[in-house]
């Protein structure tokens, strides 16, 4: 009788048990042999509800869960001044890393990491999630394959609304030191990130960032306009902001020599032939978080597939960057004397 193929049994940490830590949770839950054996949080209380759900220990401190429960691979779900510094404890170890966008909250970090990524024999993922997309990921197949002819730029919209209190409940999302900027680090970046992996690497980019509506609550942006320039002279231009009344959908309207493509929910390919082409998302999401969609559980699926594959994860720091650098210019030019503060790495943060 010929025998299945066993899995190979992963040990898995989730560090930080906020809002995010549930898909990455029910993610896990789906992978073949992967054995969540710890969470981590400063928070007592979040550390508690859900190290109880999980059945598995809880710890607050990172250094001690890396050296007693020897994950395998580690999810870091934590502020963005954390992530950099984590994800090299983890890799200098040789464990594997899923880090939640951004990579890091300054371009000196960001560099350390890149660095340490390259050098480690670990793997690593930054969850752009929303490559994974259906309507995402035919776009892609479809500028690629050229029937469209050369991209000449793109232009995207996020219109979204947060509350003061979603900054109260979590301080560090509204400060330059934890935060490392406003929308654009903790909610645009991803649609930044789909705009430049469609049109092409970003060479530059300028803008302005300004606080329309959350000034009395936050001292990052909550709107932002910039323009971006892409190898081979493609243009395309962003409007974010979080201070709408109500979260709309996001869209992007990619403009090529012989038709155009509509991304939102949905992907609409129109051929300047009269072809008109629809994708939608092959699922819905169902549970807890079921509005952020099923992208998370295919990236994290996709990495542990890989992990015993030879090369880097193809989501690693220094694809990452791009869309990091495009902020950081953006900032760079609305805010020339710019001095980021340090924050104190030390001191119990809250957790994403």
């Amino acid at each position: 009788m010929t025998r299945e193929p066993q899995p190979v049994v992963r040990r898995v940490a989730v560090v930080g048990c906020g809002d995010i830590s549930a898909l990455h949770l029910a993610a896990i839950a789906t992978v073949p042999g992967a054995q969540l054996v710890a969470v981590c949080d400063v928070d007592a209380g979040r550390l508690d509800a859900v190290s109880t759900a999980t059945g598995v220990p809880g710890y607050t401190d990172l250094d001690r869960l890396l050296d007693e429960a020897r994950p395998d691979v580690v999810h870091l779900c934590t502020p963005h001044h954390l992530h950099a510094d984590q994800a090299i404890r983890a890799l200098e170890r040789g464990i594997d890393v899923v880090l939640e966008k951004p990579l890091a909250h300054t371009r000196a970090e960001a560099d350390r990491l890149v660095a340490a990524a390259e050098h480690s024999r670990a793997k690593i993922a930054v969850c752009f999630q929303n490559r994974y997309n259906r309507p995402a990921e035919r776009a892609k197949e479809l500028l690629d394959a050229g029937e469209l002819g050369a991209v000449l730029g793109a232009s995207a919209i996020v219109p979204w609304h947060r509350t003061a209190a979603y900054y109260e409940d979590r301080p560090w999302r509204g400060s330059w030191a934890t935060g490392g900027g406003g929308l654009l680090m903790n909610q645009a970046i991803h649609t930044i990130d789909l705009v430049q992996w469609l049109v092409g690497d970003p060479i530059a980019a300028t803008g302005s960032i300004a606080t329309r509506a959350l000034a009395e609550v936050i001292e990052v942006e909550d709107t932002a306009e910039l323009r971006i320039v892409h190898a081979g002279g493609a243009t395309s231009t962003v409007y974010a902001t979080v201070a709408g009344v109500a979260n709309l959908p996001v869209t992007i309207d990619v403009v090529c020599e012989r038709g155009t493509l509509h991304l939102g929910a949905e992907l609409t390919a129109r051929f300047d032939d009269g072809r008109v082409e629809t994708t939608v998302e092959r699922a819905t999401a169902s549970g807890e978080r079921a509005y952020w969609g099923v992208s998370h559980e295919r990236l994290i699926q996709d990495f542990y597939a890989g992990l015993d594959e030879p090369g880097a994860f193809w989501l690693h720091p220094a694809e990452a960057r791009k869309a990091f650098d495009v902020i950081q210019d953006v900032y760079d030019d609305a805010i020339p004397d710019r001095v980021m503060p340090t924050p104190d790495l030390s001191a119990p943060a809250a957790i994403a």
